[in-house]
């Protein structure tokens, strides 16, 4: 078993990304266990994160991403 240590800001932004590839295929997945791993690791996040059901979650992931874009100098 593998185990992951994201900060909450990032779990919160890998979620939304995972969240919204969803049925979209806009990821180039290159084998059907790739997809399975994805949807592995979005059912994980389900069952830790909280944030998503809460009414303000657009703007906690709004403040995420600037988080996680400061921190890591992306975008």
């Amino acid at each position: 078993m593998v185990s992951i240590e994201l900060s909450d800001d990032e779990a919160l932004v890998l979620f939304e990304f995972l969240a919204r590839r969803e049925g979209s295929g806009s990821l180039a997945i290159q084998h059907p266990a790739e997809e399975r791993a994805l949807e592995l690791v979005q059912a994980a996040l389900e069952r830790t994160l909280i944030v998503p059901l809460r009414p303000d979650y657009a703007e906690l992931l709004e403040k995420a991403r600037a988080d996680v874009s400061r921190r890591w100098g992306a975008g």
